[in-house]
This record gives C-alpha cells, sequence and structure tokens, in this order.
C-alpha cells in the first residue's frame, strides 16, 4: 500500500518551469492553480536565461522522481520542447489549446506540456494545464506507437 501512496502522491507533484520568455505565464498559471502542488524549477525573473538548462531542469527532476508531469514555457515553446525531447524519458507536447492538451495525453502518454508564453494567454494556458492534468493516457493501440518512441 506505501508504493500506492507514494505513486498518487507523486502523481500530484507537477514541475513547472521557463526561460524569461515564460516567466510572467509561470507565475500566473502557479497563482490561477494553486491547487497544483507545483515544484517551481525557475527561471525567478525575466533576466534573459537560456531555455536548454530549464528543460533540463525538469527533465532531471521527473527522473530522479521529484514529479511525474512537467509544464514548460518559454517565448515560443518551440525551443524548449525539443531541448525537453532529446531526454528519452520525456514526451513532451507543444499545444496552443485544449484540444492539443488532451490529445497530447490520451494518445501520446505525454509527461510535460509546453506552450509559449508570447504566443498563448493566460485564460487558455489554464485551461490547457488543467486538461493536460486532468486526461489520462488511452492506451491501446496507442500504446504500441508511444513504445515505438524509445527505439527512435
Amino acid at each position: 500500500m506505501a508504493g500506492q501512496d507514494e505513486k498518487a502522491h507523486l502523481e500530484r507533484i507537477v514541475a513547472i518551469a521557463c526561460d524569461h520568455g515564460g516567466f510572467a505565464l509561470k507565475e500566473a498559471l502557479k497563482t490561477a492553480l494553486p491547487d497544483v502542488n507545483w515544484l517551481d524549477l525557475g527561471t525567478d525573473s525575466t533576466a534573459s536565461v537560456d531555455y536548454p538548462d530549464f528543460a533540463r531542469k525538469l527533465a532531471d527532476a521527473i527522473a530522479a522522481g521529484e514529479a511525474a508531469r512537467g509544464i514548460l514555457i518559454c517565448g515560443s515553446g518551440i525551443g524548449i520542447s525539443i531541448a525537453a525531447n532529446r531526454h528519452a524519458h520525456i514526451r513532451c507536447a507543444l499545444v496552443h489549446d485544449v484540444t492539443g492538451a488532451r490529445l497530447c495525453r490520451q494518445h501520446n502518454d505525454a509527461n510535460v506540456l509546453a506552450m509559449g508564453g508570447r504566443l498563448i494567454g493566460e485564460a487558455v494556458a489554464q485551461e490547457c494545464v488543467e486538461m493536460f492534468l486532468s486526461t489520462t493516457f488511452d492506451g491501446g493501440r496507442h500504446q504500441r506507437r508511444v513504445d515505438m518512441l524509445g527505439s527512435c
């Protein structure tokens, strides 16, 4: 039973990280979703930083079992999602709407959601995060495809 309790606790922890282009949206999401148990990995201001460093911090936190899922934000979402997907245990999906957030969980078992802080509004971003965190993986025919990602 302790193993199940630990897994349930881990499922509630969501790592979040950003570069300077995503700082404002990261802070807005943390405020808008106070019931989420956030593991904030930075950055902590709008001072220029390098997005690969924050994608790595989040990937390392997931690998270490500190969180089960993550949210990454940079200016466009593109660079940080590319950096995250360089880590074999990460399936990061760049989304711009709630449909993408739902499908990346249902069909791709994404464990990280990326968004562009300069491209998506706060309300849509909040809806995307809520959908991402509440949607489960469908498995079935999609499992075979997700398994194939490990051999890429």
